[in-house]
């Protein structure tokens, strides 16, 4: 995952002054290398990483610490500020059209991203806005470009405008607009070429697009595993086309993650999306806070939580809820909850979100084996209708029926139903908004990174609570 070997750095440089009562200025500046050196190992800007560590200097130095704060949690924080004015403080969204169509237009080089991230906005808005999409494919320098929008389109059910390669990209935009206003398709998403590296050819070419198509939206696409390069491709575009913003791919990749916090400060334009993975999913919108947080290590409970809320539907969370608080979960409801956590992405990277557990000793090294998760729904299937709603049953001769039948040892289905039902002991405390769950503190610590994650719960408990009294009103 991007950003973990600067996490690691930074953590480590903050990590020397949590044992001191009072932090001195030359240990600051101690602190200032280390976390200079964790930057341009990460390969951020150098002019990037000199305001940055001035800028945390200057506030650290003779900082008035917070009564409920010690000196390094509060050097923590100003690192955590400074870090979300680097990539950009507020989140930045598509511009709208006054009158339909809303046009958003990808730009960037060959192989970072563009026709797959195009497919995956589509989605995105499809699903989260309700939009009627249309995709253009006006890259017709690689046919591979076309058909490959084309299986896009017909796995999300979203039409995909192109003639060919035999014709003018200006042409086929100029027609894919007609047809979409036609169509009253509201949102027009056009696929352009790229190149290897920049020239003259591929900007006349976009900057002809543009002139033609007037789109609301430029989007540049980086492939964040290209380093320092990203950013000075940022630069050429946008000097070029005048971008409105930029879009990161690959930082799922074995990537640094330094393009991510130079591009905002170099060109002044937003990243407005970053992809992380190869679903069509897996597109978030890029919230410079959260962001943040990831790289200090202080996890993302809010994007954990919003991603967990895409793979319910209303009714499902409503009956799941009912069960945690009528204690009545079951392992029936416990196996699909399973399956929900693997829909959401690999499970080393979601823990890692709750704040705390990226310092966790060992974690990295950690690999969560879905098979594991097929060998429980293993041992549950192998129990009977009346075992699985009634976990009391399961008596030591029937474990032993259960393991034999699963193919795995007593010890390994004792180890399932001991983790079941501590699984059921939280949920039902926390449907109580009982947030002084024994093992909280160890989850997300009693410092800033507990409090950031204590936080986090508590606003998802209180939207929870406010989606229920507006059903009730309604």
């Amino acid at each position: 995952m991007a950003f973990e070997s600067l996490t690691e750095r930074l953590q480590s440089a903050m990590s020397k002054l949590r044992r001191k009562g009072k932090v001195s200025a030359s240990d600051v500046k101690e602190m200032m290398r280390e976390i200079r050196l964790a930057l341009l190992e990460a390969d951020v800007n150098f002019k990037v990483v000199k305001d940055f560590v001035k800028r945390v200097s200057d506030r650290a130095v003779g900082v008035e610490v917070l009564e409920s704060l010690t000196p390094a949690q509060q050097i923590v924080k100003i690192v955590n500020e400074e870090l979300t004015a680097t990539l950009g403080s507020d989140v930045v969204a598509l511009n709208k059209a006054p009158k339909i169509p809303t046009i958003v237009m990808m730009v960037g080089l060959q192989g970072a991203g563009k026709t797959t991230f195009t497919g995956k906005l589509a989605n995105y808005l499809k699903k989260n806005e309700q939009a009627r999409p249309l995709m253009i494919a006006g890259d017709v320098y690689r046919p591979a470009a076309i058909d490959q929008l084309k299986v896009l389109g017909q796995q999300l059910d979203v039409p995909v405008f192109d003639m060919g390669t035999e014709v003018s990209p200006v042409t086929i935009v100029e027609k894919g607009l007609e047809q979409a206003r036609a169509n009253k398709n509201d949102l027009v998403l056009i696929d352009t070429a790229g190149r290897l590296h920049i020239d003259d050819l591929l900007m006349n070419e976009l900057k002809e697009i543009k002139e033609l198509a007037n789109p609301n939206d430029i989007l540049l696409v980086v492939d964040a595993m290209t380093g320092q390069d990203a950013v000075n491709v940022a630069e050429s575009f946008n000097e070029q086309l005048d971008i409105t913003g930029v879009v990161v791919t690959k930082l799922d990749g074995d990537t640094r993650g330094g393009a991510a916090l130079s591009i905002r400060a170099v060109t002044g334009k937003p990243i407005k999306f970053v992809g992380s993975g190869e679903k069509l999913t897996d597109l978030e919108i890029f919230y410079p806070d959260r962001m943040a947080s990831r790289i200090l290590g202080m996890g993302d409970m809010l994007t954990l939580i919003e991603k967990a809320q895409q793979d319910y539907d209303e009714k499902k969370a409503e009956e799941l809820a009912q069960k945690m608080k009528e204690n009545s979960f079951d392992f029936n409801d416990f196996i699909e909850q399973l399956e929900q956590v693997m829909n959401m992405g690999p499970l080393e990277d979601l823990v890692k979100m709750i704040p705390g557990m990226s310092g966790v000793p060992g974690l990295d090294n950690v690999k969560m084996d879905p098979k594991d998760i097929e060998r429980k729904k293993a041992m549950v299937f192998s129990m009977t209708p009346a075992e699985r709603e009634n976990p009391e049953l399961l008596n030591p001769s029937r474990r032993r029926r259960l393991a034999a039948g699963s193919g795995n040892s007593v010890v390994e289905v004792n180890r399932m139903i001991k983790q079941f039902n501590e699984a059921k002991k939280m949920m039902h405390q926390m449907s109580k908004g009982n947030m002084n769950i024994p093992g909280m503190d160890q989850m997300f610590g009693t410092g800033v990174k507990g409090k950031l994650g204590k936080m986090a719960m508590n606003r998802m408990m209180k939207q929870n609570k406010k989606k229920k009294k507006k059903k009730k009103k309604k």
